[in-house]
């Protein structure tokens, strides 16, 4: 069997009702039959007789009346199947209770049935006096009666015998495969009710025509798992049910759509149709969402391909410290590896180890003309002079970094003074900082990059 079939045996249960209910009807024999001289019946390979009524049929009404609901019932969330009902496995509960209490109500109008049943085939009689004979020859006793009169249901579940030959599999697979079809075939004939009954020529309707809607939604719903086409169409109602107003009479455009509605479900064929194109709408609505997705990831430039290369490799992939992992002193200068800049301006190092890194020329004159403006008034409090710290730092062990003073570097930028821009040397961190032509220190916070 396949995957689909067993998936939807595994999901519904088969409810079988059996209401038995006793017509009070005979066949019509030759002799009951008065002809006039020279008539004759026709043969019977061209024509029956018919039958003849015991009783008054209204009698019977109550126990259509209840064989016809618990069909609906099974009807309002299943479909058939089997001779009986295939309903969702989660709605096998409340099925069993509202098929108990119509158990009850039968079992109540038949009690009522048989004691006046003889009662009722007297007044038979008086109706309609002729014919009296061939009615009272005919009627039953009431314990003949009361055998044909019952209710009863049973709710089981379908498998599949091992040893069940291949062509009995086909034939079940058959069965399960038509489910769809006949819940929307279900689905149609409610819906041209409620067009027939409730919509058509009307210019408003009362809030009670949206119940067969309703229904016809929850059904399709709770079904949804036999076709994938059903979950569009139920959103399809979801949508209309919302833009309806809370109270007052349904007119307007709103009723037009409502109308619209159920013709489209009044067509099984048109409903599996709008199902399936809308699914098709919404797959091509997500590849779209998806390729302007990457369209957009393609665009992001990558910062480490279009950064300029000759920087080096400290500031394109910067290490970021809290403040309480750097140890910063001002005032400590090693006048021994001080590399000015063509202008004058300032003063870049950068020191690994207490040897000048080759990659320093890179930055001569990278930062001119960048503090002019500001030097004048903002920094105009002093010299700033870092330096690293002179052993590495416990703290950056503690969280996990490399003490290796290797790793960090930083860079220090002096304002123009050529007597005494100088490198610091701080041992194991580079610093950038900036100084003033008229104090020497200054304790301003530093620019870090």
């Amino acid at each position: 069997m396949t995957q689909a079939a067993t998936i939807i045996l595994d999901r519904v249960v088969l409810v079988k009702v059996e209401a038995n209910i006793y017509g009070a009807r005979k066949k019509l024999k030759k002799e009951d039959l008065v002809l006039a001289d020279g008539s004759k019946l026709p043969p019977e390979d061209l024509a029956s007789l018919g039958s003849k009524r015991l009783l008054d049929p209204d009698r019977l009404t109550v126990f259509n009346r209840l064989k016809k609901e618990a069909e609906r019932i099974c009807l309002r969330v299943g479909t058939r199947f089997l001779g009986g009902f295939a309903i969702p496995s989660e709605s096998a509960a409340g099925i069993t209770l509202e098929l108990e209490r119509i158990a009850q109500d039968f079992a109540h109008a038949k009690a009522e049935f048989l004691a006046g049943y003889d009662a009722a085939v007297t007044d038979w009689v008086v109706r309609h006096p002729e014919f009296a004979g061939i009615i009272e020859q005919a009627v039953d006793s009431v314990e003949f009666v009361s055998t044909r009169l019952s209710f009863d249901f049973l709710i089981v579940t379908v498998g599949v015998p091992e040893a069940l030959p291949a062509e009995d599999i086909a034939r079940l697979e058959t069965k399960i495969g038509s489910l769809s079809e006949q819940m929307f075939y279900e689905i149609s004939v409610e819906a041209n009710h409620l067009i027939e009954q409730s919509l058509l020529g009307k210019d408003q309707v009362t809030r009670n025509a949206l119940r067969p809607i309703r229904r016809m939604r929850d059904k399709l719903d709770g079904l949804g798992f036999l076709d994938y086409r059903v979950a569009p169409v139920v959103g399809t109602i979801d949508a209309l049910l919302a833009r309806i107003p809370g109270k007052g009479a349904i007119t307007g455009s709103i009723l037009q759509e409502i109308l619209a509605t159920a013709m489209l479900l009044a067509d099984p064929d048109k409903t599996r149709r709008h199902g399936e194109g809308l699914l098709a709408e919404q797959s091509h609505a997500m590849d779209d969402a998806g390729t302007e997705a990457e369209d957009d990831l393609a665009e992001i430039p990558d910062l480490r391909a279009t950064a300029d290369q000759s920087l080096p490799l400290p500031l394109l992939s910067p290490l970021v410290l809290s403040g309480s992992d750097i140890d910063v002193a001002y005032g400590q200068d090693d006048p021994s590896a001080a590399v000015e800049t063509e202008e004058g301006g300032g003063t870049i190092t950068s020191r690994e180890n207490n040897e000048a890194s080759p990659d320093s020329e890179l930055f001569s004159g990278l930062f001119d003309g960048i503090f002019e403006d500001e030097g004048a008034g903002d920094m105009e409090q002093g010299d700033h002079r870092t330096e690293g710290l002179n052993e590495p730092t416990p703290m950056a062990e503690s969280i996990g970094l490399p003490s290796n003073p290797n790793v960090l570097a930083a860079v220090t930028i002096e304002a123009s003074n050529p007597d005494t821009s100088k490198l610091s040397t701080a041992e194991p961190n580079t610093v950038m900082t900036v100084d003033d032509d008229n104090e020497e220190t200054g304790t301003d916070s530093d620019y870090w990059f």
